[in-house]
């Protein structure tokens, strides 16, 4: 990392146990993963040009993931920490909203597909 950077923020997301009340057993992610991941990186090119940030590093794995396992890693560096904030919110909210990536909740007594983008 560049020694101007002053600030890291790291979201890292997890399968949670519960979702609306309802034991959650596991999820299962799928993607169009060339799409994906040009996405991915428009939206990493998008955040560098509206903060002053160094560095944008997305991670979003797919398949079969149990409880407590980690789906979405988000890190940006730049050199304030407000900057590095507001960009990986961005980044967090606005790749659920638009990369191909689908995710299945698989409960007790059924399943649901949620988070289907586009």
């Amino acid at each position: 990392m560049s020694p101007s950077c002053g600030g890291i923020d790291v979201f890292i997301g997890t399968v949670r146990d519960a979702t609306k009340g309802k034991q959650v057993l596991r999820l299962e992610f799928e993607a169009y993963e060339k799409m994906a991941v040009s996405e991915m990186q428009k939206l990493a090119d998008r955040a560098m040009q509206q903060w002053p940030v160094q560095k944008v590093v997305i991670h979003h794995r797919t398949g079969v993931l149990q409880v407590g396992e980690v789906p979405v890693v988000i890190a940006v560096a730049a050199a304030h920490r407000d900057a590095a904030f507001e960009a990986c919110r961005f980044l967090i909210d606005t790749l659920k909203q638009t990369v191909p990536i689908w995710k299945k909740e698989v409960f007790e007594d059924g399943e649901v597909w949620v988070s289907a983008t586009p």
